[in-house]
């Protein structure tokens, strides 16, 4: 498949496939990996295999899927580009309660230098909604501290997670933003529109649950286009949002290196046109 890594700014250049870190965390998103060996072996065969985007985030465990990442990859290959969340919290009960104050944002990006081992975060988004859709209203206050972390040399870039067009916009009036990270794949697909101003601005849009995530895809048309072009239907699923706009960056997640092996040789794929309309209709 043809452009293959994205330039977002002149110090920031992410291939379009990227890795998603979630998975390496324990059961529910808790606790250390289940086998430490093993995700440390997947995260060094994606810098193996080309991957610079790495999608991360201190509450996955919390901590320790960072921790696992600093581990495994640290120092970091120039060219590696760490891309963390904030605006949530862990709680004993395994919630993700917001945590967007002053206050608790700052915290967030400190622990996140620790737990990587980096003075400086390549890009922060601002997780501002719930987990399957943007929550309304402003986010000029949460996203302004930020801004000023960015200003004290802690964040090279901001993007925005959960978002509606409404408060990217906002955002963008306070500090530049590099990226949207936001619910979406073959299946659900109610920000096509944001996808499409991405495209026009030059901001990466960064579907989470490409493949569906707790929920996996599942479609008879997927399945049909899979087999007639000999891939598997996790591999279509890839294929397609990365033809469905030129500023889509992946990041599904794995703790297995074959699972890995088979999503990054999805950025391989190119749909041919019939098989684009079939899968077209399955989010219609």
């Amino acid at each position: 498949m043809p452009n293959t890594t994205l330039e977002l700014a002149p110090d920031l250049t992410l291939t379009r496939m990227g890795y998603g870190a979630m998975q390496l965390a324990g059961p529910g998103v808790w606790g250390p990996p289940r086998d430490r060996e093993a995700a440390i072996a997947v995260l060094r065969t994606a810098v193996e295999l080309g991957i610079t985007h790495f999608d991360t985030s201190d509450y996955y465990g919390p901590y320790t899927v960072n921790e696992v990442i600093r581990e495994a990859l640290h120092p970091y290959r120039e060219g590696l580009r760490l891309v963390t969340k904030v605006g949530a919290r862990r709680d004993p009960d395994r919630s993700w309660p917001p945590a967007l104050s002053r206050q608790e944002l700052t915290d967030a990006v400190h622990d996140n230098l620790k737990h990587l081992g980096v003075d400086v975060l390549d890009v922060v988004n601002l997780r501002v909604g719930a987990i399957d859709h943007p929550t309304a209203g402003s986010i000029a206050e949460p996203f302004g501290v930020l801004a000023e972390l960015r200003e004290q040399g802690l964040i090279r870039h901001l993007g925005v997670s959960m978002v509606t067009s409404e408060q990217l916009t906002e955002a963008q009036s306070i500090a530049p933003v590099v990226s949207v990270q936001n619910l979406y794949n073959l299946a659900l697909r109610q920000d096509d529109t944001l996808v499409d101003r991405c495209a026009r601005e030059g901001i990466a849009f960064v579907p989470f649950f490409p493949l569906g995530g707790f929920s996996p895809l599942q479609h008879g048309v997927l399945d049909a286009v899979a087999a007639r072009l000999g891939a598997s239907a996790q591999q279509v699923a890839l294929a397609w949002l990365l033809q469905r706009s030129p500023t889509v960056l992946l990041i599904p997640g794995t703790s297995s290196v074959a699972h890995l092996r088979e999503n990054v040789a999805a950025a391989d794929l190119d749909l041919p046109a019939d098989a684009i309309a079939e899968l077209d209709g399955i989010g219609a």
